[in-house]
């Protein structure tokens, strides 16, 4: 029991901490794109930490089986490396033995695992899509931050207030420059400039919104051509359009697990055997981990690293690859993702059981000069 709490400590410690540097690394990328979204006015910046936040089930699921990968490799081989392993080798500590004892930490990460791909992994991201749509629904008026130059339209509209009120229903000191195009969008006609005193918003029946600008300016040409035209207006109206937010997810990630159960579209298939794929995913890699742990003291603790991250990938490869034919129905739906995780097994039973065998034909080709002299 002694020996199975220290090894448990080992494990979790380190996966632990292995988890948490590729958890920030992850939501650090991801939270730089939706900063760079608000920063151009397609998101609230007051949403971000709320979007991020949904979204930690999504990342963690994927996170936790490498983690733990890694957390195994990385704990198992100092043991190695400090001769712990020969220690308990010698005290009757087998591999299959040292197994079992790490599946008990295994499990419990298979079921939190489980717990965020079948249940909080949907709810976050139906919150995030719901959050998005809520953001689709406002216009540049509702994003636009006083003193900033806001890009919108894919870099073909420039935004620019000097004032905005607290109520954000008037503004002062306006700048809008919009690249013109034809209206097949092929041929570019030159750049309009406004630019007014002071501007409000105005909601037509139609429900369009649009900026009224008062006391200024539109100049309308080419940069660096003479031919260009300036008219004074005393009042202006222009059509607020709707900041487009690209978004990561599918609507089927947010389908509940129930649902997917009554399901036989391919596409929700897919995407259910890849919920239960990650639990199992666990307990395949602690099969494959635990081998590949054992190093030899002069070769070092990261010898074997390398390789063993090699192995994880081209797991989650084939995997996310036959979600990919399956969902496009290539695979039959009777077969599902099952292969590749019998597959994966395989090589985990091979790398559990090759070292012992290795080393009792050794033994047997050692004894055979001996009997014979």
């Amino acid at each position: 029991m002694i020996v199975f709490r220290y090894l448990s400590r080992e494990v979790l410690v380190t996966l632990s901490a292995v988890s948490a540097v590729l958890l920030v690394i992850i939501m650090s990328g991801r939270f730089i794109k939706y900063l760079a979204q608000a920063a151009q006015g397609m998101l609230d910046p007051g949403v971000l930490f709320l979007i991020m936040g949904y979204r930690l089930p999504g990342f963690l699921q994927l996170i936790l089986p490498l983690g733990l990968f890694l957390g195994i490799l990385l704990a198992y081989g100092r043991l190695y490396l400090e001769s712990e392993m020969t220690v308990l080798s010698a005290t009757g500590m087998s591999q299959q033995r040292l197994l079992c004892m790490t599946l008990a930490p295994a499990a419990l990460v298979a079921l939190l695992v489980a717990w965020l791909s079948l249940s909080l992994a949907p709810q976050g991201v139906a919150r995030v899509a719901q959050i998005i749509n809520q953001q689709d629904a406002l216009t540049e008026f509702d994003t636009l931050v006083p003193g900033r130059f806001q890009t919108l339209r894919d870099g073909t509209r420039v935004t620019y207030t000097e004032q905005l009120s607290d109520d954000r229903a008037n503004l002062a000191g306006v700048f809008i420059s919009e690249k013109r195009f034809s209206s097949d969008k092929s041929k570019d006609r030159g750049i309009s400039v406004l630019v007014a005193e002071k501007g409000r918003q105005e909601v037509q029946a139609d429900g369009n919104r649009y900026l009224i600008l008062e006391n200024g300016y539109r100049y309308d040409g080419n940069p660096g051509q003479a031919d260009y035209r300036a008219i004074k207006y005393d009042t202006y109206g222009v059509l607020l359009p709707k900041p487009e937010v690209s978004q990561d997810i599918t609507e089927r990630e947010a389908i509940p697990t129930s649902e997917l159960f009554k399901s036989d579209a391919p596409r929700e298939r897919a995407e259910l055997e890849w919920r239960l794929s990650l639990p199992l995913l666990v307990f395949i890699v602690t099969l494959m981990a635990v081998p590949l742990s054992r190093v030899n003291p002069r070769q070092g603790r990261f010898l074997k690293l390398l390789p063993a991250i090699l192995l994880y990938m081209a797991y989650l490869t084939v995997l996310i690859a036959a979600r990919g034919a399956l969902e496009k129905g290539k695979i039959p739906l009777s077969v599902g993702l099952w292969p590749v995780h019998l597959l994966f097994l395989l090589i985990g039973l091979g790398l559990m059981y090759w070292e012992p065998l290795r080393l009792k034909m050794r033994a047997r080709a050692a004894e055979v000069p001996h009997a014979q002299a």
